[in-house]
């Protein structure tokens, strides 16, 4: 996939560069909405930027068949919540979960360019891409990896603990029962089909509320060369939430399920761990104990919450597992006893 040149003149201007160096594809965006790509550049104060340029008209191929209406203004609300969330939130995160910093935003017609601060230059240069467990391209990340992405999740939800989500998804996260539909008429599964609205609720309606990365995959990481401080990118579903949806997308995609039995505990400890401090260093007027004892429980309903995503949308996918059936029971049963409101 070649980058557009007119693209490219409109990166130089918007960045005052004399001409573009290179220009190198990252990705292309999912399910064909335009492209990611670094760029260099000779006389400007920014060397390399990030740019994402999308195209809204609709594709006509979907990767996995999703090819609705819902689904593509699910994807048009995405990128406009990503632009607001660059230009309005960005900026402020702090230096304990740093996100790349908006350098220009232009919308036209049907095209948005946005171009960001390249991590790369900031020393967080080491990324993971999503590939299935079986594949020989697989690579693992580690448990200080692990750890360094629960910290920077610890200190963004306590920094945003609260806030609403002005601009943002009113409910975080690419999986939210409002927004699948579709997902859930295919759903098999009528145990967790009838349990779906409630256990939405339940997550939606817990007393914290903060704001979620709603897509806190290992992919979405960067990662210093000592592998001790991450970034977060990929902000298209950030919005309102519990911080438990964040903690187990990001388990999903690292922790083998095989494994998770045996890891998880300790992750979570150490997850609330930082919430402690993070929150007695952000908002000490919050206790976070009392944070902890309302997160914890939820745990196994925001495993089911993605479970029901996943069941619905692709049925054979690996992250559908053993440990994930039976969290999912779990959270089955704590509806069913009331043990949780």
């Amino acid at each position: 996939m070649s980058i557009p040149v007119d693209v490219l003149q409109a990166v130089a201007n918007a960045m005052k560069a004399e001409r573009v160096v290179s220009a190198q594809l990252i990705q292309p965006l999912w399910g064909g909405y335009g492209e990611l790509f670094r760029t260099m550049l000779s006389g400007s104060q920014h060397t390399s930027v990030i740019v994402k340029h999308i195209k809204l008209p609709q594709p006509k191929v979907h990767p996995r068949g999703w090819n609705t209406p819902l689904s593509h203004q699910r994807k048009l609300k995405s990128y406009q919540v990503e632009l607001h969330w660059y230009q309005h939130y960005a900026n402020h995160c702090l230096a304990q979960c740093p996100v790349p910093k908006c350098l220009y935003v232009e919308e036209q017609d049907d095209e948005i360019l946005l171009i960001m601060e390249d991590l790369a230059t900031l020393g967080f240069t080491q990324t993971f891409t999503s590939v299935e467990p079986k594949s020989i391209l697989y690579k693992q990340a580690s448990h200080k990896q692990i750890e360094a992405c629960l910290s920077w999740l610890a200190y963004f939800h306590a920094q945003h603990l609260a806030i609403e989500p002005d601009g943002l998804w009113e409910c975080g996260s690419y999986w939210h029962l409002a927004t699948r539909p579709d997902e859930l008429e295919k759903l098999t599964d009528m145990p967790l089909q009838q349990a779906a609205e409630r256990i939405d609720k339940t997550l939606q309606q817990c007393q914290f509320q903060t704001l979620i990365h709603g897509d806190a995959k290992l992919a979405n990481f960067c990662f210093s060369t000592t592998s001790d401080r991450v970034a977060g990118v990929d902000f298209q579903y950030v919005g309102k939430g519990c911080g438990m949806k964040d903690v187990i997308l990001l388990l999903s995609s690292c922790v083998p399920h095989q494994q998770c039995e045996q890891d998880v505990p300790e992750l979570l400890n150490y997850y609330f761990g930082q919430l402690h401090q993070a929150l007695s260093e952000l908002q000490p007027h919050i206790d976070p104990q009392a944070v902890e004892d309302v997160w914890r429980p939820l745990y196994s309903l925001a495993w089911a919450d993605f479970q029901r995503f996943m069941k619905g949308w692709s049925p054979t996918h690996w992250k559908i597992n053993s440990y994930t059936e039976a969290l999912t029971q779990q959270a089955l049963l704590l509806l069913k006893t009331a043990q949780l409101n």
